[in-house]
């Protein structure tokens, strides 16, 4: 039996997935090439905007259409969070939830002896504990993503997530470090924490951000720990000077904006202010040498005026965002923002994107401008072109160099001599 795996948006969807896909192949089953070839299609399914969803069924179809035999699995935060909708979607043979993982293979069994439908989407409960999962390896990738955290209990007015993930629950600390042992051990020299709101890590046990971040930087072998995305809390003074005694973390930090208003911070439901966000960033780079911030940024959001929108394209440009990801505010019903009265027109939002992204590029290319001359490690990914190899520093500056050599994997000291928009163009070392 073969199985294709497709997956719909964060990284720890991916972690997930890859999750999944160790108890299939444990079972027996071997990795399809593409979904024609396959006898169970895995789809883990994303639901943070109305696109999302619209994603999901067109990729449910296209499933369909290119494996009509096949056994196909929708599940993740879209079953999660609209189980009857889920539930009309009728290309999936089977739909799970995001607290019932563990059932996935006696469902496909069972499945596969009967031919009857299975919705199975159990919901999440108070008090629930951290899903047990481990991986060992992640297909095609040089850096191993480990999701430690999971669930919310922010409830920002835009956002469905804690509907889908429940409240927030962490990875047992020994587990962490087992997990991480064991990626070490299988070739990776990179790990990413991830969680949907990671810096609320370990306060159900007693723990902080700042002890994961110990534990996986302790193991040998590994030679970098990245941080997954990051909300703007528990990340004060101290938690930001502990972190900088680990020389493996990375001085990269995504650290979700959202806005740089405050008004509309606060309509947001947002846990913090602009003050409060410049305090952090100012924190982090006094502590980290060389360090990068990237974020999240929204325009459009309901109610938000023309000068709202100046204050927050303003703040982006005097932050100085090594990278940003804008987006406009797509409704989504089930949250509070979507009964929200001025909701700001498609053509605002599309100008708005436009300013937004334009400025950011900006900053953008200003930070990698200020990377030329410096001499970083970085560990090469992928091929982009013929003996053209790319990969990233430990700031997540992108970087490309020649080599005839195959590189994926290897962590080599690059000289970096030109900026060229989205990435860096540079010389190894012992090449040059």
């Amino acid at each position: 039996m073969k199985v294709y795996a497709v997956t719909l948006g964060c990284k720890v969807n991916q972690y997930e997935t890859e999750a999944m896909l160790a108890q299939l192949l444990h079972a027996g089953f071997s990795m399809a090439e593409t979904a024609a070839e396959s006898d169970v299609i895995l789809l883990n399914s994303c639901t943070v905007t109305a696109q999302s969803d619209h994603k999901v069924r067109q990729t449910l179809h296209r499933a369909r259409r290119d494996a009509p035999g096949a056994v196909i699995v929708l599940t993740g935060c879209m079953p999660q969070a609209f189980p009857e909708a889920a539930e009309k979607l009728a290309d999936a043979d089977i739909v799970l939830g995001n607290a019932n993982r563990a059932s996935l293979l006696p469902h496909i069994l069972n499945y596969l002896s009967s031919r009857q439908r299975i919705v199975d989407i159990a919901p999440h409960e108070t008090g629930e504990r951290f899903e047990p999962m481990r991986v060992g390896a992640f297909h095609e990738r040089t850096r191993a993503f480990l999701k430690i955290e999971d669930g919310c209990n922010r409830f920002c007015s835009y956002c469905i997530i804690p509907y889908a993930r429940g409240r927030v629950r962490s990875k047992d600390l020994g587990e962490l470090k087992a997990e991480v042992e064991g990626l070490a051990a299988n070739g990776y020299r990179e790990i990413v924490l991830t969680g949907i709101n990671l810096s609320a890590y370990g306060q159900e046990l007693g723990l902080s951000l700042c002890d994961a971040v110990e534990a996986a930087c302790a193991v040998p072998g590994i030679e970098r720990v990245r941080l997954g995305s990051l909300e703007p809390e528990q990340m004060d003074e101290a938690v930001v000077a502990r972190m900088a005694k680990q020389d493996k973390l990375c001085p990269q930090f995504h650290l979700s904006l959202q806005s740089g208003c405050d008004e509309t911070l606060r309509r947001m439901n947002r846990h913090y202010d602009s003050a409060e966000y410049r305090r952090i960033v100012a924190n982090l780079r006094a502590a980290f040498d060389n360090a990068s911030i990237t974020t999240d940024i929204m325009v459009g959001f309901p109610g938000e005026t023309e000068e709202e929108f100046a204050r927050s394209l303003a703040f982006a440009e005097e932050i100085g965002f090594a990278r940003a990801h804008v987006f406009a505010y797509s409704r989504r019903p089930g949250t509070v923002a979507d009964k929200m009265s001025d909701q700001v027109t498609n053509a605002v939002k599309e100008q708005r994107s436009a300013r937004m992204i334009e400025a950011t590029l900006r900053t953008r290319d200003r930070f990698h401008e200020s990377q030329i001359g410096r001499v970083e490690p970085v560990l090469f990914e992928q091929t982009c072109a013929p003996n053209v190899w790319e990969g990233y520093t430990r700031n997540y500056t992108p970087v490309r160099a020649a080599s005839s050599r195959p590189l994926a994997g290897l962590l080599l000291p690059v000289r970096l001599e030109e900026a060229c928009g989205d990435f860096c163009l540079g010389a190894i070392e012992e090449e040059a």
